[in-house]
Formats: C-alpha cells, sequence, structure tokens
C-alpha cells in the first residue's frame, strides 16, 4: 500500500540545468521493485569537493569511503543506492564500494578516490553490490543535465516526496547557481549532516572554501534540525563546486578578508539552499503531520541555547501533546530541565504562537488558551523559550510524533 505524501510537502522548484553536471537514475532491484534505486551524478573534470558525515561511532563503509576520497579535493561522479545502508556489513561492504567506486571510475576516466558513495536503508545486510555495478554502464549512457526530479526521486527510502532547493548566488559582479537534493524521513537526528545531502555549483572555489562554508552551513540548518533523536550511520553532505562560471579568481586561504567579502553573498545563497532541504527533511518526518519551530532566548551561552532547543525538540511528550493539539506547557519546562543546561524555573518563560503562557516560573493570569490552540492546530507549530539568564539563543527545527511513525517502522524491512 503506497504512503501517502506528508501534509508538509512542497513542490519541486524548478530546476535549471547546471553548468558541469549531469544526472541519472536507474532500478537497479537491490532491495525495491518497480521503482528506481540507483543514481548517478557526473561532474566536469576539475571539480572540487567538500563533505560532513556522521558523527556515529558506528558508520557505514561508503562514508568511511568518503572521508578517504574527500583528502583529495576532487570529485567526478557520485554513486548513490537506496534501499541498502551497506552499514555493519564488514569486509563485504568495503568491498562493495571498492567494486562501485572502481567500475563508475572507468566509465568517467577517473581515479576511484573522485568517486563518492552513498547508501541509504537498511543497515546490516550485505549489499549485492554486483546489481549496483551492472547498473552503471546504462546509468552512464543516461546522463542528462535535466534529470534533477529523477535523480531526487531515486535516493528516496521512506520519504514521500523528492526534495529539492536553488539559488542564483552573486560572486564579484558574475551570477553563479547554487541547486542541491536531499533525502532524509527518519532517524534523523543530524550531528554533521543530515541523512544523504548533494549540493553542486558551478562556481570556481578551492576545497578548503567549500569546506569551510558547508561546515557552516550545516550547523546552522541540520544540525538544527531532528525527527526522532537517532542519529543515522549514514549521514552524508556533499558540496561539489564545477568551476564552469566565469567570475574572478576566488582567493587563497591567506586573504582570508578578502575572500569572504568576494563569497559572502554565495555564503548566504548555500545556507538558504541547506536551512530550505532541512526544513524539507523534517517536514517528511515519517508520520508527521506538524512542523515545529522552536525558539531559545535567555540562555547562558549560545551553545547552551542550542542543546536546550534540541532538547525540547527531541521531547517525545513535547511532539505528541503537539500532535495531539494539547497546550500542555508543562512538557516543554519538563524538556527544558532535562537538558542539563543552565536553568532557573523561577525566570523561565513560555509561549506557543506568540502568546506567552507563563512568565517567571509561573502561569500568565488570566492566561486564554484558546488563541493557543487555534495556533497549534495548524501544520506549523512555534514554541517559544526565554530562558531569563543571559543573550544565548538558537533555533531548532522538529516535526510531532504520530501513530504513523510507529506502523512506518513497525514494518520497516517487511
Amino acid at each position: 500500500m503506497a504512503t501517502a505524501v506528508s501534509p508538509l510537502a512542497v513542490p519541486l522548484p524548478e530546476l535549471p540545468p547546471l553548468a558541469g553536471v549531469r544526472l541519472s537514475s536507474a532500478a537497479a532491484g537491490i532491495r525495491y521493485q518497480g521503482r528506481t534505486d540507483v543514481v548517478m551524478m557526473e561532474v566536469a573534470a576539475g571539480s572540487t569537493v567538500a563533505g560532513v558525515f556522521t558523527s556515529s561511532k558506528c558508520p557505514g563503509a561508503p562514508v568511511d569511503w568518503c572521508r578517504t576520497a574527500l583528502k583529495a579535493g576532487r570529485a567526478r561522479m557520485v554513486v548513490v543506492n537506496a534501499g541498502n545502508a551497506n552499514v555493519f556489513t564488514g569486509k563485504a561492504g568495503r568491498e562493495a564500494c571498492a567494486a562501485t567506486a572502481a567500475a563508475a571510475a572507468k566509465l568517467a576516466g577517473c581515479q576511484p578516490r573522485q568517486v563518492f558513495i552513498a547508501s541509504t536503508g537498511v543497515i546490516g545486510e550485505v549489499l549485492p553490490h554486483q546489481k549496483l555495478v551492472a547498473a552503471l554502464p546504462a546509468l552512464h549512457q543516461d546522463l542528462a543535465d535535466d534529470n534533477w526530479e529523477a535523480a531526487a526521486r531515486g535516493i528516496l527510502t521512506t520519504d514521500t516526496f523528492p526534495k529539492a532547493s536553488t539559488r542564483l548566488a552573486r560572486i564579484g559582479d558574475a551570477e553563479v547557481r547554487i541547486t542541491g537534493i536531499a533525502k532524509g524521513s527518519g532517524m534523523i537526528a543530524p550531528d554533521m549532516a543530515t541523512m544523504l545531502c548533494f549540493v553542486f555549483t558551478d562556481a570556481k572555489l578551492p576545497a578548503d572554501a567549500l569546506q569551510t562554508m558547508l561546515r557552516k552551513g550545516v550547523d546552522a540548518s541540520f544540525n538544527r534540525t531532528t525527527v526522532d533523536s537517532d542519529t543515522s550511520t549514514s549521514d552524508t553532505v556533499l558540496l561539489i563546486a564545477t568551476g564552469q562560471a566565469k567570475h574572478g579568481r576566488v582567493p587563497g586561504p591567506d586573504g582570508n578578508a578578502a575572500r569572504n567579502r568576494m563569497l559572502a553573498d554565495f555564503a548566504q545563497r548555500l545556507n538558504e539552499v541547506l536551512l530550505d532541504l532541512a526544513l524539507q527533511v523534517t517536514g517528511d518526518g515519517e508520520g508527521a503531520s506538524k512542523r515545529v519551530r522552536i525558539d531559545v532566548t535567555g540562555a547562558a551561552s549560545a551553545r547552551s541555547a542550542k542543546k536546550i532547543a534540541m532538547a525540547v525538540a527531541n521531547s517525545p511528550l513535547v511532539k505528541t501533546a503537539v500532535a495531539g493539539e494539547d497546550a500542555n506547557w508543562g512538557r516543554i519546562v519538563m524538556a527544558v530541565g532535562k537538558s542539563g543546561e543552565p536553568a532557573d524555573r523561577d525566570k523561565l518563560s513560555i509561549g506557543v504562537g506568540g502568546v506567552w503562557m507563563a512568565r517567571d516560573g509561573a502561569v500568565i493570569a488570566d492566561y486564554d488558551e484558546a488563541p493557543v490552540v487555534a495556533h497549534m492546530r495548524g501544520k506549523e507549530v512555534e514554541i517559544a523559550i526565554d530562558i531569563g539568564l543571559g543573550s544565548g539563543k538558537a533555533t531548532a527545527w522538529t516535526c510531532d510524533l504520530t501513530h504513523g511513525y510507529i506502523e512506518i517502522n513497525g514494518s520497516y524491512r517487511s
């Protein structure tokens, strides 16, 4: 039975060709039947690459492969499969990565270390990489610059809609494009990345500049989102610059101030793409019906504010209250208290939907719950928390927790 599309789904934007990127997808039958499950993305020779990956101590073989490949700072191809995560598969997992990279490199005419690999799906089952390798020649033949939607669909697992974002940015007097696709629905509590995200630009940028901007952008987007508090073993975000756009030379690391000025607009647009994709992932949380924004102010530090925001975002009791449209602000207080961060019960203030419910540790006199309940009936719920101790602030995003989450994950391998 087909899964209903999330009520928070957004349509794919128009995704014009991006110079130096060609994509294709195919059905290799790795786990799914009757749908695409392998994606190839080829980039121009000389493309630079940056990446961030899961902090899990049990990462998948593709993550290990990419971390090693990233040291050279060059990319020529990305190969992604859905349905099997190639995690906890030992020697077989490493062999699958090596065989896939070797076969893809032969098609692209590059070194295997310029092939980046990502896998998503069931953990602990050996990846039948022979099927994956067998699909590569046809994928290479079908590469085209207008296959963005097919690629976005080909990397999905329990997702209910494909996710993409694009922006135009300026580097000097030149216009460049940034386009990304992502997948993620469950096992989402990113720590350095989301499940899978691939972002491309036609700008000509050194790998170290890409890495700096990507780390900052991910920390302000994917690392502020959660669906279920579980960090995936496969989290991967890649940012690849094809160098096809014509713009002034970007200064090296010795000219950081000039570099930052030249790349200021690019960094801002990159951050917009990353946040857009991160919010689409939370909007496709397994079984989700509402997206939740948590704004924390008055914390002892920005770091403390982030930890408090994520503690609230990860609280099953807060998330089920949102699902049930129950204006139970006591659960928010509970989540703040369990975060382990500095907080004073008698200085704490809680609000929902622009209405303050409690201030200085007590419910507000003549508090009217009706507008809060009305707000919680919507698809976008906003929670405000003022700790009352300092100037630290942070925002996190999550979704509600419904019966649908149990139904999806209780039968995931069925």
